[in-house]
């Protein structure tokens, strides 16, 4: 596999014109200055959101505090029972207007937000998690985000009007990564070891170039006294643009310097490649249409976009992925062993009820069966995680990944959520227990802690502190931290 060289300043300054036109993007904008490295492993977020729910029963453990013998559905974890905190009682109580229940669940999913609708075609929510923490966590990092899977409702929103697209092509994903640029894995050690990389990050004195802002600037300025008020707040805010783009040149800069060091001397893991990528050119329906009929086509897939994710925070591409698998119109022949029964869809409703006594029982089963197979996958990147080495630590323990559903059960429900935080969030998580909530709490509680976890100050997110669950929480949810 061939890589294009790094693209120098001189030659992205020659090109910036065209950049230039562009709004300013705030996630452009890294934190720490051009030459800023991590001294140890960042924290990274990953979120895994399955359909359906969960069969309460069958995913809840039967006590609070430390993990026994774990419910059928969540038993493939047994392996990592030291290195999940599974947390019950978590609840969504946000309104929706104009929306149908799978609208209404996938917009207050990752938002927490207490109103979501639509209007004149458009989706109305909140910010939701994954983007707020890519507004920090993204200005280290290649990328912002990654947002991956197959998704026919939204979850991500950058903004409250504004959704976040996912991506459901593996190819695509990895072009993304990688397009310029070859896979390494930083060697966190050296970089401690080098003062936090700050001196190999320097950039040598040739190719600092005369800033594009320093050029334009005297100009600008006999430009401005000439201009209203207005004109010159949209001259203030072009100046900004070029600023924010030298940033970003500077930082891609010293990220280039920093990864031919680890070229040379890389950290302790071995990269792994995905070999089942599609070709180039390849249809969405072509990868996506023998998903929905064949679970072994489905289960290769989900595996390959958790590679993805793994490979993406192991290389420190990104430290934010959402990951929307599965699909509620998906058959699952073989899977499901009991009844006649195969479509997810269907299922779910018949398995569902107010009173789950009031189901069906064997399509109930059938659900059981389906969210199962789902904890396999979610387990296999779990074990992949682990078995990666950050100098002392594991990649497992440097994240806090969120195994969920963008509803609490087939039937729509939006009490009692399913949630695995696996991972020690770089410490600050200590593992190994079912923390349950007897009260619903609000599952933007859970957002509130996260973004506290990834070092993201916050005292309130969504509706955690105007849910009608909120009650005494303040806002958090005591004894997971």
């Amino acid at each position: 596999m061939k890589f294009a060289q790094p693209i120098s300043r001189r030659k992205l300054l020659g090109n910036l014109g065209v950049v230039l036109s562009l709004p300013f993007f705030e996630s452009l904008v890294p934190a720490r200055g051009a030459g800023a490295a991590i001294a140890k492993p960042p924290v990274r977020l990953g979120i895994l959101s399955v359909t359906g729910g969960t069969v309460l029963e069958s995913w809840k453990p039967a006590q609070a505090g430390p993990l026994a013998k774990l419910p059928s559905i969540l038993r493939a974890l047994e392996f990592a029972k030291d290195d999940i905190t599974v947390i019950s009682g978590l609840s969504h109580a946000g309104r929706s207007e104009n929306l149908n229940a799978h609208e209404h669940c996938a917009l207050t999913h990752l938002t927490g937000a207490s109103s979501v609708k639509k209007e004149g075609g458009k989706l109305f929510a909140g910010v939701s998690v994954d983007q707020a923490a890519a507004r920090v966590l993204g200005r280290e990092t290649l990328l912002p985000s990654l947002e991956i899977g197959l998704l026919a409702n939204q979850y991500s929103f950058r903004a409250p009007d504004s959704v976040v697209p996912f991506e459901g092509n593996p190819r695509l994903i990895f072009d993304r990564m990688f397009r310029g640029r070859q896979p390494v894995v930083p060697n966190w050690k050296r970089r401690a070891e080098a003062g936090s990389g700050t001196a190999a990050l320097a950039p040598s004195d040739d190719s600092l170039d005369r800033s594009v802002l320093d050029l334009v600037l005297g100009q600008a300025q006999d430009l401005r006294r000439g201009l209203g008020r207005a004109d010159q707040r949209r001259l203030d805010q072009y100046l900004d643009s070029v600023r924010a783009v030298e940033r970003r040149i500077a930082f891609v800069e010293s990220r280039q310097r920093q990864e031919v060091l680890d070229l040379a001397s890389p950290g302790a893991s071995t990269l792994h490649l995905p070999q089942a990528l599609p070709k180039a050119g390849t249809p969405i329906w072509e990868i996506t249409r023998p998903i929905d009929q064949d679970p072994a086509r489905h289960g290769d897939y989900i595996r390959l976009l958790a590679d993805l994710m793994v490979l993406a925070f192991q290389t420190d591409t990104t430290r934010v992925v959402t990951l929307a698998a599965g699909s509620d119109d998906c058959m699952f022949p073989g899977v499901v062993t009991v009844g006649y029964e195969r479509h997810c869809h269907t299922l779910e409703h018949q398995g569902n009820a107010f009173r789950p006594e009031d189901a069906d029982p064997i399509a109930r089963e059938a659900c059981r069966q389906i969210h199962a197979w789902y904890t396999q996958l979610f387990a296999e990147t779990v074990r992949k995680l682990r078995d990666i080495d950050e100098g002392g630590s594991s990649l497992l323990d440097n994240t806090a990944l969120v195994y969920t559903s963008y509803m609490a059960d087939g039937g729509h429900g939006r009490d009692d959520y399913p949630v695995v935080l696996a991972g020690k969030a770089g410490g600050a998580l200590k593992p190994g227990r079912h923390l349950a909530f007897d009260k619903q709490a609000p599952m933007a509680n859970l957002y509130v802690e996260l973004l506290n976890l990834l070092g993201i100050p916050t005292t309130a997110f969504g509706d955690s502190h105007t849910s009608r669950f909120a009650g005494d929480f303040n806002g958090r949810l005591p004894g997971l931290v």
